[in-house]
């Protein structure tokens, strides 16, 4: 007991060694923990050299990472996804998956015979990271984007996947028929158990001791290892019940709240986690670093296959079907969990398979990283490769600003540069109020969601990137009257207000330049670069909220709010 204890000191105290050098070259801080744990572990120093004590720190941590898992699924998400989003994820996940088991089988891993190598390689490289992939899009501001929304999109139908691998998992070596019904029954049963409990009596518990958050961390840790030593006894697994109590509890009112309590928990095991994983990593022979960057290669290359080929196919475009791609280019933390449950399990019977994906893990975490931060200028880098080896993008119908939408007569005289909530604002504001002037308006934007509802409402649009030269020749904004850009530098991509008005200017010195700027300071440096009159939303909002504010003080709070919604009530905007 007190080597354990004194193992689990090593590891905190390593990881966090560690985490502060990773954080200093903005780097992923689980790959400082699986260094942290290599370094411990044998294959390393050899500080921590007991396999009980690297068992222990790596079941505690697994356990309470699945039950951190199953609280941040979202059940909502994962029945309202879109059918581009479902689709591209059915397709991502079982033909990566499948490819996977494949290849893997050709380079000599075991499939079968309790010898199930293939198998796990195929589903780990099927698998994205959650945790990098939200981290990076978070500081790009690319969350709510199109191509954000289908990557999270994704991401959930991947961990839906994974769970749905892991009721399977414990019975691989016997998959008759009635084992695996047998299994789904015992699943349901778990589930149905979990979620009646999680319903209709853990919501009063959890009221009653809501103002002790000591009691509430206690609860939310004894209903984690519960349902997990229930799925024990029903001979699945304590990690499934853990996965499992955690899906339960998100989807009753308490959730956010144990959330935020048990956060400091899931860090700490979170830690013990990828430590103990990373213990069991072997020293990186040439052989294992070959496997490794195998692997790594394999996830790239299929998963812009399987990424790529359904969203071009369902007419996304290129850019909205390039970017997905890489955003989902590494191995999921997921992957490393199955992997460790295989060993459990004694299904993986090369030792080094393990320690090869964690290898790729910690490679691809770097690589994806520097990918996803560099996506627009690799899509646009990319695009004409592809369009010369006859791969077409939305933009391929002969002289697209005039064959579609709109009355098909003159230049535009009012041209949207680039299209997002303000710009659908408006467009609807234009409709309501001057309909005579939808017929000289034209949108460029190579948003495919855009494009689709603005040809509804007969808006010309001509499909591009607002930052190459040659879109705005092809837009013809050198006749325009009006050159409007509603979407701020934080969300432009490839080019900035400043930057789009001087070109523009150079194109059309005669223009009327509407700009938009998020710094007070910048609307200066817009005007000077020939913007006739900037735009900050700030201003707008802050006057908004002047008479909200004016209308609580004064008790009139209910009827500007009953204002609000009939405004919103009437509104059928492109972008809702």
């Amino acid at each position: 007991m007190h080597e354990l204890v004194r193992d689990i000191t090593f590891s905190i105290a390593a990881a966090w060694l560690l985490g502060l050098i990773a954080q200093q070259f903005r780097q992923p801080i689980l790959l400082a923990y699986l260094v942290a744990g290599f370094a411990l572990g044998p294959a390393g120093s050899g500080l921590i050299a007991s396999a009980e004590s690297i068992s222990a720190i790596a079941e505690l941590g697994l356990i309470f990472l699945l039950f951190m898992i199953g609280l941040e699924i979202d059940l909502k998400k994962i029945v309202s996804a879109g059918r581009s989003i479902t689709l591209t994820a059915l397709v991502q996940i079982c033909a990566g998956a499948v490819l996977g088991v494949f290849f893997f089988r050709l380079c000599g891993f075991g499939l079968g015979g309790g010898e199930w190598d293939a198998l796990y390689l195929g589903v780990a490289g099927a698998l994205s990271s959650t945790v990098i992939i939200v981290k990076v899009l978070y500081e790009k501001q690319e969350l709510d984007t199109l191509t954000g929304r289908i990557t999270l999109g994704v991401l959930v139908l991947q961990d839906l996947a994974a769970i749905l691998f892991l009721a399977v998992q414990p019975n691989l070596e016997n998959l008759a028929p009635s084992i695996l019904l047998l299994s789904l029954v015992r699943v349901v049963l778990l589930v149905a158990a979990a979620l009646v409990v999680s319903r209709y009596v853990l919501p009063a518990i959890f009221r009653h001791v809501a103002r002790s958050p000591e009691l509430v961390q206690v609860g939310a840790l004894a209903w984690c290892f519960l349902v997990g030593e229930l799925g024990e006894r029903l001979h699945l697994s304590r990690e499934m019940g853990a996965l499992i109590a955690g899906v339960a509890l998100s989807t009753f009112p308490y959730a956010l709240d144990v959330t935020a309590k048990v956060t400091s928990l899931r860090d700490f095991f979170l830690t013990l986690f990828f430590v103990g994983l990373g213990m069991q990593i072997p020293f990186p022979t040439p052989i294992l670093i070959g496997w490794a960057l195998v692997f790594a290669a394999f996830v790239m290359v299929s998963r812009f296959l399987t990424t790529f080929a359904p969203l071009y196919l369902m007419r996304q475009g290129l850019r909205t079907s390039i970017i997905p791609a890489i955003n989902l280019g590494q191995v999921s933390e997921f992957s490393l969990v199955i992997l460790a449950l295989g060993a459990v399990e004694h299904h993986l019977a090369n030792p080094a398979t393990t320690g090869l994906v964690a290898l790729a893990f910690t490679l691809l975490a770097a690589v994806s990283t520097f990918g996803m931060s560099k996506s627009d200028s690799l899509a646009r880098n990319l695009i004409p490769w592809l369009k010369k080896r006859g791969l077409r993008d939305l933009d391929h119908v002969p002289d697209d600003a005039h064959a579609e939408g709109g009355d098909g007569h003159g230049k535009a005289r009012i041209v949207f540069l680039g299209f997002f909530r303000t710009a659908s604002s408006l467009l609807e504001e234009m409709q309501r109020h001057a309909p005579d002037l939808i017929g000289h308006t034209a949108v460029v934007d190579f948003s495919p969601v855009a494009r689709e509802g603005l040809l509804e409402r007969k808006v010309r649009v001509i499909y591009g990137d607002i930052s190459q030269r040659d879109t705005l020749l092809h837009a013809e904004v050198e006749h325009a009257e009006v050159l409007i850009c509603t979407i701020p530098d934080s969300i432009l991509k490839g080019t900035t207000n400043e930057r789009l008005v001087r070109m523009l200017r150079g194109l059309n010195p005669k223009a009327k330049i509407i700009a938009t700027a998020e710094v007070l300071a910048q609307a200066d440096a817009l005007l000077a670069a020939g913007a006739d009159y900037v735009t900050l939303a700030r201003l707008q909002e802050a006057a908004d909220l002047l008479e909200a504010v004016r209308a609580a003080t004064e008790g009139l709070l209910g009827q500007k709010r009953a204002a609000l919604q009939r405004v919103l009530h009437d509104r059928a905007e492109v972008l809702a």
